[in-house]
């Protein structure tokens, strides 16, 4: 029986990475492409629901499906920024080896997150309809888009115990078994879409009946995972609580992430709200482009999740120089990425749109938003690193709000002034690349403030 217990303790460790100790770059590439790849087959659901939408129920559909996903950020990137929450402190006492305090932050994480998923529902199914209408949405999409988004969120209970789930792993370096669990439900996603769309005619609502589904899936599996596992990670289903002092400094780290999530979200509300004005065609190219070049914010935003988990896990071992050398690694990778998908994204722009439509009014619109976002796409990856080393030692609150006056604030004010001077798509999207700048040039020097009073405290009590 002893045997037994120590096989599976080993297998449970052999996913764990030890990121205080050893070499960084070959673990941060260990951690890295799970994770990457993990959020590529996230987006493939959403990409699957457009395709299928796309090519069998016409572009109102594919509109409607697209309009809803700047909404639905909005709503869920407060409850997601938990999450973040969840990992920065999991991570602090696994480096540390507070074992008692690990267990209770897990326990108090998948509680938060039953009971977020649960208010989600209702704030979605209730909002679905009037903050549509708010945003301008047109007559031709405006049913198709509340139907989809209030079937998306009865599912949002699945999907918050997977990212918190998942968040948990990631702080203990598994990054592997989550794209495992990933990778069942994006083949049953995508089989579904089909039979839903295809055979029973469901349309925009058999896409988010299979999204559901499929994410009620890779939720029962990480959440099997913590059950069995021997590490002191181990989930616990009857010391489900929430403990008060854990909730509260998830709430301090996390509630900021998720705010910062959410301003982001608003200006993107508003730039769908523009790009709503000049229809339902720029509609669905503006659609099918943010999909392509979210699978290039991935293989970036891999890195600022990288980021978190190594910076919280040295900053509780008190290894607060490798602190620096993460942050190093990290933008040097993402700027690497970042420039090599972002480009070869936007040459290989017409070909990647055609899989959404075959429109070439549609193609053209996608084109113009590529060929802005995606050759600049760098500078929102560098922005996002510095973010996550800032939350990794536990300040969530200074980059929320430099995010708030660099990135939303500035796209607010842009959409009022210089897009109503110079009204064009074109003009609209240039805002993303110029406040990524301003916002990653505040944030590194937030960083290296908050870094060397980090690094002259700890030779004072040294």
């Amino acid at each position: 029986m002893c045997e037994d217990n120590d096989m599976e303790e080993a297998s449970s460790k052999k996913y764990e990475i030890d990121m205080c100790n050893g070499p960084l770059l070959k673990k941060i590439m260990i951690f890295y492409f799970p994770l990457m790849l993990s959020g590529v087959l996230q987006l493939l659901f959403n990409a699957a629901d457009i395709i299928v939408v796309g090519q069998f129920a016409g572009s109102e559909a594919l509109a409607a499906v697209g309009s809803t996903s700047s909404l639905i950020n909005l709503l869920v990137n407060v409850f997601i920024g938990l999450s973040v929450g969840a990992n920065v402190l999991v991570a602090r006492f696994y480096g540390a080896g507070q074992k008692k305090e690990l267990s209770d932050m897990v326990h108090t994480a998948i509680m938060t997150s039953i009971i977020c998923g649960c208010f989600l529902v209702v704030l979605g199914v209730v909002l679905a309809g009037p903050a549509l209408r708010l945003m301008g949405t047109p007559e031709d999409v405006i049913n198709h888009s509340v139907l989809y988004m209030r079937i998306y969120f009865v599912g949002m209970p699945v999907m918050m115990a997977y990212n918190f789930g998942a968040a948990i792993l990631r702080a203990v370096g598994d990054t592997k078994r989550p794209l495992y669990y990933l990778l069942i439900a994006g083949v049953i996603n995508v089989v579904l879409n089909l039979l839903f769309v295809i055979v029973f005619s469901m349309g925009v609502a058999g896409v988010a009946a299979a999204t559901v589904i499929s994410q009620a899936v890779s939720a029962v599996l990480v959440l099997r995972c913590l059950i069995k596992t021997d590490s002191d990670y181990r989930l616990n289903l009857k010391e489900l609580r929430i403990i008060p002092d854990k909730l509260w400094k998830m709430v301090q780290i996390g509630i900021p992430a998720g705010l910062q999530g959410a301003l982001f979200s608003i200006s993107n509300v508003l730039i769908q709200s523009s790009v709503n004005s000049f229809g339902s065609v720029a509609m669905a190219g503006n659609t099918a482009a943010s999909n392509v070049e979210g699978f290039v914010y991935t293989a970036m935003n891999a890195f600022h999740q990288t980021a978190i988990s190594f910076t919280g896990q040295n900053y509780g071992a008190q290894n607060y120089k490798r602190i620096g050398k993460i942050l190093f690694i990290c933008e040097s990778l993402v700027l690497l990425v970042g420039l090599v998908m972002g480009n070869a994204t936007f040459l290989l722009s017409d070909i990647l749109l055609q899989l959404y439509s075959t429109d070439a009014e549609v193609i053209a619109f996608g084109v113009l938003r590529l060929s802005i976002i995606c050759t600049t796409y760098c500078l929102c990856g560098m922005m996002d690193v510095i973010v996550g080393s800032l939350r990794g030692m536990g300040y969530s609150i200074m980059p929320m709000l430099v995010s708030l006056t660099g990135a939303c604030l500035f796209r607010v004010v842009w959409i009022y002034t210089i897009f109503q001077q110079y009204r064009s798509l074109k003009t609209l999207y240039i805002s993303y690349p110029i406040s990524w700048a301003l916002t990653f040039a505040v944030h590194l020097l937030c960083f290296f403030v908050v870094y060397t009073r980090l690094l002259k405290r700890n030779r004072k009590y040294s």
